[in-house]
């Protein structure tokens, strides 16, 4: 159970703006919160329009599941350290995942790997590997997948044991907008749009480049000097989205999330971005910096690094 609790917060720093809950904070009102950049003012943006759409993204979630119906290759870097920051298990490869009659498969191109990152079994023995194994390894012939997103609905409550356990990974991965039943101490304080959270942040729309395109950066960053139950009632300490002027699909995305519950703690930065192959908007770099601790379990330092390239249909 512990070990499960552990991955289901892993997963949490994947965060997407997603579909706000019922009590969330009204848009015209979360308007007035957002200060503005002077290009933004003079570009005469419906602020509330906007918050609704990010409210309501699913582009970021159909980045990742466009994986599942492509092949792609990708450089892969997992770094465990030590209290000193020293590396003590390391795993590098370079892998191609090939997709061919509505089936997906992974071959190994190159690999190499120091301390113990695995064991006698060749499996891996970190939370973190496991982590990026499971968002870009591919484990025998995985067929039947599509990377629709319209009508994907997470119930945990219907299901029980393993299978419940992923569908709450799936709501922390894609929908910190609605409160997540069953993940202690913070199923509900990753709600950034609940009114009660939504006040310790600073709130802001500005317009950037993003490798020639143009973004609306949208940014929340914690209020400074937070303290006592108003810090502990909010996860995410910080998120800054780049929003494509003419699509307002995500193009990237940086993020810091911490967290201390006593029986676990966390903290956690992580960096996305995105490319476009044809019509699709797939993640090309992934960046992971992580520091946990669950009780009964030793504290885990991870870095991680995916590159990702020479998509295919």
């Amino acid at each position: 159970m512990m070990r499960a609790l552990t991955i289901l917060l892993f997963f949490s720093v994947f965060i997407r703006v997603d579909l706000c809950a019922q009590d969330s904070l009204d848009n015209a009102r979360l308007s007035q919160m957002i200060d503005l950049s002077e290009v933004v003012i003079r570009s005469d943006l419906n602020v509330a329009r906007f918050v609704e759409r990010v409210k309501n993204d699913s582009s970021f979630y159909k980045a990742f599941r466009n994986l599942h119906v492509l092949g792609f290759t990708s450089w892969n870097d997992i770094r465990i350290r030590d209290k000193k920051g020293q590396t003590k298990a390391s795993l590098q490869s370079k892998t191609r995942q090939t997709r061919e009659n509505g089936c997906r498969t992974m071959e190994v191109l190159a690999e190499t790997s120091s301390g113990d990152m695995f064991d006698k079994d060749h499996q891996l023995n970190y939370q973190t590997a496991e982590l990026y194994a499971g968002l870009f390894f591919t484990s025998g012939k995985i067929c039947g997948e599509s990377n629709i997103v319209k009508g994907v609905d997470f119930k945990p409550r219907d299901l029980s044991g393993t299978a419940k356990h992923k569908e709450q990974l799936k709501m922390l991965f894609f929908n910190p907008g609605k409160k997540i039943p069953g993940i202690p101490f913070i199923g509900e304080k990753i709600d950034i749009f609940d009114p009660s959270r939504a006040e310790n942040y600073d709130w802001s729309i500005g317009f950037d480049d993003y490798e020639g395109e143009s973004c609306y950066l949208f940014s929340i960053k914690m209020k400074k000097d937070l303290k006592g139950s108003d810090r502990n009632n909010i996860v995410i300490d910080s998120m800054t989205t780049w929003f494509s002027a003419k699509t307002m699909e995500v193009m990237a995305r940086n993020y810091d999330m911490s967290y201390d519950a006593g029986v676990y703690d966390f903290n956690v930065h992580m960096e996305v971005q995105m490319t476009r192959f044809g019509d699709y908007l797939v993640p090309k770099l992934l960046r992971y910096i992580g520091n946990w601790d669950v009780m009964f379990k030793k504290r885990e330092r991870g870095v991680f690094t995916a590159t990702l390239f020479d998509f295919s249909k």
